[in-house]
C-alpha cells in the first residue's frame, strides 16, 4: 500500500469510524523467527486533546507520546503495567488521536505465538492488548515512531473479514476522570473468542462472528 493510501485510510473521517473499519484487517509481524499474524477483532478509539482518558489530553506532548502527533499510520508503542501496547496514530499530523488494538485472532505462526505466551493456548494467546504483543514477540519500543507497512509490522488494509455485528461499549481500564471515562469508543466483533473478557456463553465458536 502506498503512503498516500495509508494516510487516506487513517484520516479524513471520525476516529470511531476508522476504529470500526480496522476490525477484520490482518495485522502481521515479520519476526526474526518467522511470520506471525492475526485478524484484529477488538480496538479502542482515543480522541486526543479533548479526550480526558487519552495520552494527549489537554495537548500533553512528551517524548513518550510523540508518535501520536505523527503522520496518520505512525506506530505508537507504549507500556502499561509492564506490558507493551500497540497503537496507531490517526488523523492529520499534530492532531494526536489514536487507535489501540486490543484483540487478535491468530492466523500465521500460532505455534510460535503460543511459545511466546509461555504455553498459553486458545483465546488466551491474544485476547488482550498486552497478550497480543507478547504473542507477536514484540517486547520493546524499537518500532515506535515508524510507519505501519514500512517495516516488519504491517496491516493489510486492502482486504479483510467482515464482522456479522460490531459491538460498541465503554473502553477498558481507562483513567477515571471526566465525562470520557464511560464514552462508547471500544469496538469489537460480536462473539469472537479473542475479544478480551468475552464470556464463554457469548462466544460464537462456529464462525467467530465473521460473515466471510
Amino acid at each position: 500500500m502506498k503512503t498516500d493510501e495509508l494516510k487516506t485510510f487513517f484520516s479524513g473521517r471520525p476516529t470511531a469510524e476508522i476504529t470500526k473499519a480496522i476490525l477484520g484487517k490482518r495485522l502481521s509481524y515479520q519476526s526474526p523467527q518467522g511470520l506471525l499474524s492475526g485478524i484484529i477483532v477488538e480496538a479502542e478509539a482515543y480522541l486526543g486533546q479533548e479526550d480526558s482518558t487519552a495520552h494527549a489530553f489537554n495537548g500533553r506532548r512528551t517524548p513518550a507520546n510523540e508518535a501520536l502527533y505523527g503522520e496518520p499510520g505512525t506506530i505508537y508503542i507504549y507500556t502499561l503495567r509492564g506490558q507493551y501496547m500497540f497503537d496507531v496514530a490517526v488523523q492529520e499530523k499534530d492532531n494526536p488521536q489514536g487507535i489501540l488494538v486490543r484483540g487478535l485472532e491468530p492466523v500465521d505462526g500460532v505455534t510460535l505465538m503460543a511459545e511466546n505466551r509461555h504455553g498459553k493456548t486458545g483465546s488466551d494467546i491474544s485476547n488482550g492488548p498486552g497478550k497480543l504483543m507478547q504473542a507477536l514477540g514484540i517486547q520493546s519500543k524499537a518500532l515506535n515512531l515508524t510507519m505501519v507497512n514500512a517495516g516488519p509490522l504491517s496491516i493489510d488494509l486492502d482486504h479483510g473479514r467482515q464482522p456479522k455485528e460490531i459491538i460498541t461499549s465503554a473502553r477498558v481500564g481507562v483513567s477515571k476522570r471526566g465525562d470520557w471515562t464511560e464514552a462508547p469508543y471500544r469496538f469489537y466483533v460480536a462473539g469472537n473468542p479473542y475479544v478480551s473478557g468475552m464470556r464463554k456463553r457469548d462466544m460464537d465458536l462456529d464462525s467467530h462472528g465473521w460473515l466471510n
